[in-house]
């Protein structure tokens, strides 16, 4: 067996190593041609505008205040400092049992990927507290009718868009202060408190943006050449934002110049995703930025220009006749943004995933590449001999094991110390990557990442290898 074991290390390091992923590539889950694409829509936060570090701190600081102040709590949790890089997007908070975890697209928990305030909890406590690895899917889900009301009908809630990773390192914060202080509290009321604080203190943070854009907004000077190619291509534009005007107006202004509402056809804000994309009944309206203020006018028509809030898709698709495939719709959020125009109306879609520059520059690593290919011969070395009897065989295969658990930590902590890769636990995709790949055509690290390609390509899906086919170690 060491044999064979010194011949499939020597074999591995022979094997040239994959090419680099390109940071700038769009990423197909779904063939989608854009010749096909008439009209191309935009959510606002994290899709057009990407922001500084600055902006989690902004946020972290104000809905700690904010549960001072307003919900009481002890005044010594304003010395409680934002950890930059502590959690990631996608995390699930268990709110009965006060745990932040990962879980992957089988529903089963990653160990080593536990989280009770700062603290790991250890594998044996969570194999207690759950009674097996695999979470029941009522547990973690709710019905998909109730599914934007998840707080409300599952015992698990999934914080999914980047304004949520600030409230989870908070969140854990307080955690952490409570149990260092032997301070009792219910996981339930805390999750509740931190969740409004941070939301309650959204209109501070908008006011404080205005203020200060260049401050908590990244600069893309490519933008602009990218709205002018839509519209050279003529291609139609929309955007559908659930920020206030004041805030887009000047972050738009910041990102593409004065004149950004040339590059839309149609511009709505305050629009209340995911009911936006799910309701029927409540109207558009049109705002008047003079007053700053919303009319009271029947909206019968969609005018370019004009700043329209709140409204219905129902009420977009009448009046603009833009419907199905002929739509390609960009966001950031795999259910608000992009699950109900897919599965209820046809739309195509495309994510904007800010996370893929670190993890594609993790990817190209070379020591990384080195220790993925190493893992998958190593796991199919024991897989091969693991029958075998005999207590050398035993042993020697329990070196294996405890190797290929090196590795596949080793592989995790370079992502991130506590919880790993976005995308990936140990080997299986996230509970994340299997929504975003089922909600995604295509997703990519920046809108303007497109630029690459023209307005007439077509992305094609790698051709996946399933468990019945082939064997390759180098995919």
């Amino acid at each position: 067996m060491r044999e064979n074991y010194l011949r499939m290390l020597e074999k591995c390091k022979s094997k040239k190593l994959p090419q680099d992923v390109n940071p700038k590539g769009v990423f197909a889950c779904n063939e989608l041609d854009l010749k096909e694409v008439e009209v191309y829509g935009f959510d606002y936060d994290y899709t057009l505008a990407c922001y500084k570090p600055s902006m989690d701190y902004l946020l972290y600081s104000l809905g700690r205040d904010m549960l001072i102040k307003k919900y009481k709590y002890p005044e010594e949790i304003a010395d409680l400092k934002y950890r930059e890089n502590f959690a990631v997007r996608g995390l699930h908070y268990d709110i009965e049992k006060g745990l932040l975890l990962k879980l992957d697209s089988f529903l089963q928990i990653q160990l080593g990927s536990v989280y009770r305030g700062l603290h790991p909890v250890p594998d044996e406590e969570v194999l207690h507290i759950y009674k097996n690895r695999i979470i029941p899917i009522a547990y973690v889900e709710a019905p998909h009718k109730h599914s934007h009301d998840t707080v409300h009908r599952s015992k698990m809630v999934q914080l999914a868009d980047l304004f949520s990773v600030p409230e989870m390192c908070l969140l854990c914060n307080v955690a952490e202060y409570f149990l260092q202080n032997h301070i009792d509290y219910h996981p339930e009321i805390l999750f509740r408190d931190v969740k409004n604080s941070v939301q309650s203190c959204h209109p501070i943070m908008h006011q404080l943006v205005v203020e200060n854009v260049s401050e908590y907004l990244e600069p893309n000077k490519d933008l602009r050449r990218f709205f002018d190619r839509l519209q050279k291509a003529g291609k139609k534009t929309f955007l559908v934002t659930n920020s206030p005007f004041h805030f887009v107006n000047k972050g738009m202004q910041f990102l593409v110049g004065k004149n950004w509402k040339n590059y839309f056809d149609v511009v709505i804000v305050q629009a209340r995703k995911p009911r936006f994309f799910t309701e029927e009944t409540r109207p558009l309206r049109i705002y008047d930025e003079v007053k700053q203020t919303q009319l009271w006018d029947r909206v019968t028509k969609l005018e370019k220009g004009i700043i329209y809030l709140e409204g219905t898709v129902k009420q977009l698709q009448d009046i603009t006749g833009w419907r199905g495939h002929q739509v390609l719709y960009f966001g950031d959020h795999p259910y608000s943004d992009l699950a109900d125009v897919t599965l209820e109306h046809g739309w195509r879609t495309g994510a904007i995933i800010k996370e893929l520059t670190h993890e594609i520059e993790t990817l190209n690593d070379p020591k990384f590449k080195e220790n993925v290919n190493w893992l998958q011969m190593l796991t199919g070395l024991i897989e091969e001999h693991q029958d075998y009897e005999g207590p050398e065989v035993q042993n020697e295969l329990d070196e294996w094991i405890k190797e290929r658990d090196q590795l596949r930590n080793d592989i995790k902590f370079v992502f991130n110390k506590q919880f790993g890769s976005v995308f990936r636990t140990y080997h299986n995709p996230t509970y994340f990557s299997r929504r975003l790949f089922r909600f995604a055509d295509i997703y990519m690290s920046s809108i303007t990442n497109l630029l690459e390609y023209s307005t007439s390509h077509t992305f094609y899906p790698r051709r996946g290898v399933m468990p019945h086919e082939y064997t390759s170690y180098f995919v």
